[in-house]
């Protein structure tokens, strides 16, 4: 195979942040972009060393998910705030042109070194080059077959979970298969059908489940491995399939009027008729998934040491001290040095405690938390917005607390009373204790507007799932978030108890998946005897809290289950935050401007510059 003279950057090269990677760059690789001797693809592939580090590059191209608020190199991705589960107070941030409906594919021309959503369609595929270099090079490393065969397989679970995050946000995307140079002026690059890029993505899985991969790393005494944490595995690749076998399923997806004529100039059409049996091949993928998976005894849901504790069990799933517990099957691995973990703390702490007040949850997703014995406290909402409440849950938007409870302290306002434990464990309200003292998002309080006009809680909640309390955020100490989680096990039963519900119906397995999600977070199981439909709005409904604020969840969910043009339309909710005491503070209030989504937006847009260069590249549906 002849290799190309091409010169590697070797910034790029030793970029790696990751705590896997504890040999720290030789003279030889520390040379600058400047130098006359960069490093030639010749010379990487020649070492065992260079070409391990070539293959851990590709890495850094997976999304930071939990930087919700877009701002940094590596967030790509607005998910969050542009969803019903968050409003992000300040104005910049990708989120915030997707809520006003202003972005355009102008807006997403970003170069790869800007990183964000403005630039995810360079990144992915920059990173996808990544893993064909390799892939196309990898033969002339002279290390030990038995190594290049994992690292082949970590190449090609890389480019699958690529080119998933392009076809979850674009729909069909050109297949890349092979590496194409930097600098080419592609001349045709026609969009593949959807089902090619589905078939695509879980060939490059099912090599990795097949091949060497292993369920997890380990050392040669057997125990886990954990400096190797963030690297692909066989239980990554089972997740993966399963996930893109489960978008594939959905109404957005498969057999949307929308996209029936959808097609490319040759004619060709990019999504196939409706096809129901996709949910059972999700469904049956999902379920390899779990048992092998949890087979392997390595993985299984988290419990803290009070397995009772459904707030515990919640709340140390996301902490620090917990990290990488048995419940991650693959994450992406931000190392101890990785300097955005006190930046998300930051964003998450009240501005009166050092921190600015930007995640903000919504009123929309406070109204969907049960009671704590299971109830739903509202069912719906009047046509002036105001809530009808479920009278025999015990719910109550008047008054406040006359004595503490287990999770809040007296004299908050009585919606946040008797909730469910996962509420306590991911939203912080006014009132709730936290970092020493009651929170106080009243104008005049000692975290409202009034001590920033720009960095404040917009809604009346700041996020709590993931926050750290011990954190000093003063003086940015402590709280090393080290794993941004993209699958998980709680994940993987919802993924399956959805598919199954929508091949079979509410049979026994769709409970006791769903079941389990809720035992853990101490909840009461699922009311028996549900049809085909109810027991879809409750697994919907048990996917917008059990993993609010994770991976994009929420925003893709609604996505794909075609429903986002009612839940990310017109006006967010929260707290009157320019009241100047609880009391008047305490009445839903709209936040911001009055959202815009429109048929359109269900996908990306391609960036205008590749429209303009590439022939054959049809633009994203009713964006021309």
């Amino acid at each position: 195979m002849k290799i190309s003279k091409m010169k590697i950057k070797v910034a790029g090269l030793c970029l790696l942040t990751w705590a896997f990677v504890s040999t720290s760059c030789s003279d030889y690789l520390d040379k600058t972009p400047d130098d006359a001797t960069s490093i030639t693809l010749e010379e990487v592939f020649s070492s065992e060393i260079y070409t391990e580090r070539f293959l851990l590059r590709a890495y850094d191209y997976l999304p930071c998910e939990t930087n919700y608020n877009d701002n940094d190199y590596w967030a790509l991705g607005a998910w969050s705030g542009a969803s019903d589960e968050m409003n992000i107070t300040w104005t910049y941030p990708m989120a915030k042109e997707m809520n006003r409906g202003s972005w355009n594919p102008k807006m997403l021309e970003g170069s790869s070194s800007q990183g964000t959503s403005y630039a995810m369609w360079w990144r992915y595929y920059e990173g996808i080059r990544q893993c064909n270099v390799f892939l196309e090079n990898i033969d002339l490393c002279p290390a030990a077959q038995a190594t290049k065969n994992v690292w082949i397989c970590e190449a090609r679970f890389m480019r699958a979970m690529l080119h998933f995050f392009l076809l979850r946000s674009h729909g069909p995307i050109p297949i890349m298969d092979h590496a194409l140079k930097m600098d080419d002026e592609m001349t045709y690059f026609p969009r593949n059908t959807f089902d090619q890029c589905v078939d695509f993505i879980v060939s490059d899985c099912q090599y990795g489940i097949d091949g060497a991969l292993p369920m997890i790393y380990t050392n040669a005494s057997g125990t886990v491995a954990e400096s190797l944490y963030g690297r692909a595995t066989k239980a990554a690749a089972y997740a993966l399939k399963a996930r893109v076998l489960l978008y594939a399923a959905s109404p957005l997806f498969n057999g949307n009027a929308d996209y029936a004529k959808f097609a490319n100039e040759d004619g060709t059409l990019l999504f196939a008729p409706k096809d129901d049996s996709k949910w059972g091949k999700a469904a049956a993928a999902a379920k390899e998934a779990i048992d092998k998976i949890e087979g392997s005894s390595y993985y299984g849901l988290y419990y803290s040491d009070e397995p009772d504790n459904g707030y515990r069990n919640y709340m140390e799933l996301f902490l620090p001290s917990k990290k990488w517990n048995k419940e991650y099957i693959f994450a992406r691995n931000q190392g101890t040095g990785y300097s955005d973990n006190i930046h998300q703390e930051k964003c998450m702490a009240a501005n009166g405690m050092g921190g600015w007040s930007g995640l903000c949850p919504t009123q929309e997703l406070v109204d969907a938390y049960e009671m704590a014995n299971g109830s739903t406290p509202i069912i719906g909402y009047n046509a002036d917005g105001t809530p009808i409440i479920n009278g025999a849950s015990g719910y109550l938007e008047t008054g406040f607390a006359a004595t503490a409870g287990k999770h809040y302290p007296a004299g908050v306002y009585n919606m946040y009373v008797g909730r469910e434990p996962r509420f306590y464990a991911s939203i912080n309200f006014n009132g709730q204790q936290w970092r020493g003292r009651q929170l106080e998002f009243w104008q005049g309080g000692k975290d409202g507007i009034n001590v920033s006009k720009v960095d404040y809680c917009c809604t009346g909640y700041l996020l709590r799932k993931t926050a750290d309390e011990g954190v000093d955020v003063i003086n940015g100490k402590g709280g090393m978030k080290e794993a941004s989680i993209l699958f998980r096990v709680g994940s993987l039963y919802l993924d399956y108890a959805e598919a199954l519900n929508e091949a079979e119906g509410p049979v026994d397995d769709v409970y006791k998946y769903v079941d389990a999600i809720r035992k853990r977070a101490g909840l009461p199981g699922l009311a028996k005897g549900l049809d085909k439909d109810k027991m879809r709005e409750r697994i919907q409904h048990e996917r917008q809290i059990e993993l609010a604020f994770e991976a994009g969840h929420r925003y893709f969910d609604c996505h794909r289950w075609k429903i986002a043009e009612k839940t990310d339309n017109g006006y967010m909710h929260g707290m009157n935050i320019t009241a100047t005491n609880k009391v008047d503070y305490s009445k839903r209030s709209t936040v911001g401007d009055s959202r815009v989504f429109e048929k359109k937006h269900y996908l990306f847009p391609i960036p205008q510059s590749e429209m303009d260069k590439q022939i054959g590249l049809v633009q994203s549906p009713y964006w021309e």
